[in-house]
């Protein structure tokens, strides 16, 4: 008899999404293992490049890529954040309480992952009512830590304490603690009181899963020069440091051997683009593309660039999915950020420069345009074979499976 995992995350995507694909990566492989898994996610996400197509009712059920059923419950349009996304969750939260479920197997395993983590108290809800075996909470980020220490909100500020009395919930209430942050029990154990629930199981990449699609003429055109080009894919919001980015492109712009390229939409694009100089043509943006055209616009990058700023947030460790959209690539990698034992620094698949300083992130363009074609070469394999070691999904879904079967 098949056993059932329910998953619920209002931001869980489908590979047309182009974003939020790590469950239905994980039910793919579950599904090979003999489970059947049932994602309920959001009906709306500002961060989706396509928004799935729903009956108009509060549920609606669809079988996606690789047979995976995707439980689409109808929540509120937002812009990129603020309130309204705010009340888009708690619309999402509320909304699983009184959903139809009699078509869907009862679980035998309930994974709840945050952010939002407002589901967490109907997780531990349907574990009772429905008879499930376990609760596992998934921290994919530190809230309401990461507003608190990124944009200095106030611990006592209301939606923080909220978010507070939320989580104290969650980590309470679960048999077992995920997070794809392997520091974070530092944190994560001083609230549980419970130092054998947390678990680390970080991002991944299924390189079997990813369609490989090709990009439109326009898009070549834009990538495809003769030059030194340093790219990022990604989202453009406040935690990616990304005018630091922009500026080092400024002081770049009479050197005609790099190009920077930017793909992806996010708050913050507007913004950057503004900081553009008129007497600059040396970057390039290009809109959101689908995940089964990353690794193709990626091909055309020389170096591959991610940041952040310096905060004490990442001394409890990052997972980006961009590392591994980078290493899949093979691809070298420019990371302007603090040495806290990363992924770039654990494969040693590229050069990490000091954080918030476009100075820094300029010498280390030209330092690694100087490196030798077979050095360059050595720092993709580098982050390739890290990647297939420790981050595929076949690996991280049998580390789930040892929670399954506890």
């Amino acid at each position: 008899m098949k056993k059932t995992i329910w998953i619920i995350n209002q931001t869980a995507g489908t590979l047309n999404s182009g974003w939020g694909e790590r469950h239905l990566f994980l039910a793919a492989e579950w599904k090979k293992k003999g489970y059947q898994t049932y994602i309920f996610s959001g009906s709306y996400n500002h961060l989706f490049k396509e928004q799935p197509t729903t009956n108009g009712k509060r549920l609606t059920i669809e079988k996606v890529d690789n047979d995976i059923t995707f439980c689409w419950v109808k929540c509120s349009k937002y812009n990129d954040g603020g309130y309204r996304k705010f009340l888009s969750n708690i619309v999402f939260t509320i909304r699983l309480f009184f959903l139809n479920i009699k078509s869907i197997p009862k679980p035998d395993i309930i994974i709840v992952s945050s952010m939002p983590i407002f589901p967490i108290i109907v997780g531990n809800y349907f574990k009772k009512k429905l008879g499930a075996k376990k609760l596992i909470v998934e921290i994919r980020d530190l809230w309401p830590l990461t507003p608190i220490l990124l944009k200095g909100m106030s611990k006592y500020n209301p939606l923080i304490m909220i978010v507070s009395w939320f989580e104290k919930y969650a980590y309470r209430k679960s048999d077992n603690i995920v997070s794809l942050l392997p520091n974070a029990y530092k944190y994560v154990d001083k609230i549980s009181k419970d130092p054998n629930k947390f678990v680390y199981i970080p991002n991944g990449i299924d390189q079997n899963l990813l369609k490989k699609e090709g990009l439109s003429k326009g898009i070549i055109e834009k990538v495809k020069q003769k030059k030194f080009i340093i790219g990022y894919t990604g989202t453009l919001g406040f935690a990616n440091a990304m005018s630091y980015f922009i500026e080092a492109s400024k002081l770049l712009k009479d050197d005609d051997r790099f190009h920077f390229v930017i793909v992806g939409d996010g708050p913050l694009k507007p913004t950057l683009k503004q900081m553009i100089s008129d007497d600059q043509n040396n970057i390039t943006f290009i809109d959101k593309v689908k995940k089964s055209q990353v690794q193709e616009v990626i091909s055309y990058f020389s170096v591959c660039y991610l940041s952040r700023y310096s905060s004490k947030l990442y001394t409890y460790g990052v997972s980006y999915n961009k590392y591994f959209d980078y290493m899949l690539a093979k691809k070298p990698i420019l990371e302007s950020s603090e040495h806290i034992n990363d992924q770039v620094e654990q494969a040693n698949c590229g050069l990490i420069v000091p954080p918030e300083n476009s100075v820094e992130i300029v010498n280390g363009i030209k330092k690694m345009h100087s490196m030798d074609k077979n050095e360059i070469e050595k720092l993709g394999a580098n982050g390739y074979e890290f990647l297939l070691k420790h981050h595929t999904y076949e690996k991280l879904s049998r580390d789930y499976l040892k929670l399954f079967i506890e």
